[in-house]
């Protein structure tokens, strides 16, 4: 498959994953960027950020359509995260990507587990 059939398919399965489950999108757009487009780990992780952005916001656009959204909640935890994401930014150059793998997939062993509990 060329390239760009494998980003459209990428694209597909993470906007799908994005839409059904709300997130999700990064546990498939990083690992699939480094395995089938061999990008590099830190800029396939900074890509994901661009890719998922336009992802969540029309998702969000047809939560509020067809669901009811907890608006104080998603405030609150968007204020959070902000200050998350400028930390998480920050420290993405100065982690090496061994050390990136490890840590990322510590957190989906996590998420993974947290499902299945």
């Amino acid at each position: 498959m060329q390239k760009k059939g494998k980003q459209i398919t990428i694209g597909l399965i993470t906007g799908f994953a994005n839409g059904l489950f709300g997130s999700g999108g990064g546990t498939i757009v990083v690992p699939s960027m480094e395995r089938f487009l061999d990008v590099e780990e830190h800029k396939a992780h900074a890509t994901a950020i661009a890719i998922i952005l336009p992802l969540s916001l029309l998702s969000l656009a047809i939560y509020c359509w067809k669901t009811d959204v907890q608006w104080s909640t998603a405030l609150w935890a968007s204020a959070g995260g902000i200050l998350g994401g400028i930390v998480g930014a920050k420290l993405l150059n100065k982690i090496s990507g061994i050390w990136l793998h490890r840590i990322f997939g510590l957190f989906m062993i996590a998420a993974a587990v947290r499902m299945v509990l």
